[in-house]
């Protein structure tokens, strides 16, 4: 039998602004050898986030960049299909920083095994992986929200704000969306069960923002920034939490942001209102509160109380473009990638 056609994904070079196909490239490499006491893998589904953006970029950050001619970082549910470690047998389904490729050879050492039985195994790259992670440690240890209040989450359909809104409405807040379209803010409402949604692309966005928040924001998941962050501002009570998850509004940007220079008028609000701004990276609090995390959402998944969207494009050689379709907020819902059926 001939060995699997074995692609991968590299940085070819870096962008300025928006990525462009240009800045990836598609690459036929030999299969890897099965490590001594590691695994081989088979790439099911590939996650595409945000974060993502950041690495493409020679620039310090929490992680580094990735290098020019170097696979794509990334997050996988993949099947083992080879095995010399005790405790992974064949068949066996993980999670796996495999990077973008089709395969990928692993000493093991931070893989994570998912049960298909327990949940659909797309969901621990979305819903009860990493983005259901950030916002239930956002919103719980930082945000704090009590019964009555008011949360606001921005980019409210998408795999972080769509299960931060739920967990505000079961702590018994308020949760108002923000999103783009009406497409996208029916949803919040209809499918994700916000209390109300605001359209950013409205031209009179800030109004009808104010409009939705009577009694003013108490807790502001920011995970986009710019001109959102600058509705948000003026609405914020005192004491109001603000986690700080992300900033895609900014990720492309070649320069200054267009507009007045929100920091002094942010500084402002921070020191007259007492705020509480805490950016973070959801790892800080994996240790201690992962496991809560998995047993308070997975029942609630299990059960109906919690309600998520995933947006697939099949085909590894799909990556790049689906990657710029969801930096652009095309995609609806956890953006994957499907690369192979189980099994194959």
């Amino acid at each position: 039998m001939s060995e699997p056609a074995v692609k991968q994904i590299v940085l070819a070079s870096r962008p300025k602004g928006l990525p462009t196909h240009e800045n990836f490239r598609l690459q036929d490499v030999p299969m890897p050898e099965l490590p001594q006491g590691g695994l081989l893998l088979r790439v099911l589904y590939l996650s595409l986030d945000p974060y993502m953006r950041g690495r493409m970029d020679d620039r310090k950050s929490y992680a580094k960049p990735a290098s020019i001619g170097g696979v794509m970082p990334g997050e996988s549910v993949s099947e083992v299909i080879a095995s010399d470690q005790a405790g992974y047998a064949v068949g066996d389904i993980v999670l796996a920083h495999s990077g973008w490729r089709t395969h990928a050879a692993s000493a093991g050492a931070a893989l994570c095994k998912l049960d298909p039985a327990a949940a659909p195994i797309t969901t621990g790259l979305g819903v009860l992986g990493m983005p259901g992670f950030t916002a239930y440690a956002g919103l719980n240890l930082i945000g704090k929200p009590k019964p009555g209040e008011t949360v606001v989450v921005a980019a409210a359909s998408g795999p972080v704000g769509s299960l931060v809104g739920q967990l505000a409405k079961l702590s018994g807040a308020r949760a108002v969306g923000i999103a783009g379209g009406s497409e996208k803010c029916r949803a919040v409402v209809e499918e994700f069960r916000f209390d109300a949604a605001v359209d950013h692309r409205a031209s009179d966005f800030a109004e009808k923002l104010a409009a939705a928040c009577p009694n003013g924001i108490d807790v502001y998941f920011e995970n986009v920034g710019g001109a959102v962050w600058q509705a948000v501002l003026p609405l914020l009570n005192p004491f109001a939490r603000v986690p700080v998850c992300g900033l895609i509004a900014q990720y492309n940007a070649t320069g200054p942001a267009p507009g007045p220079n929100l920091l002094p008028a942010t500084m402002r609000e921070v020191l007259s209102k007492s705020l509480t701004l805490r950016g973070y990276i959801n790892y800080e609090f994996a240790a201690e509160h992962f496991a809560a995390f998995l047993r308070t959402v997975g029942a609630a998944v299990a059960d109906g109380r919690i309600r998520y969207r995933e947006d697939v494009t099949d085909g590894f050689e799909n990556a790049p473009a689906a990657f710029i379709g969801m930096l652009e907020g095309r995609n609806f819902g956890k953006a994957l990638v499907r690369v192979a059926p189980s099994g194959s």
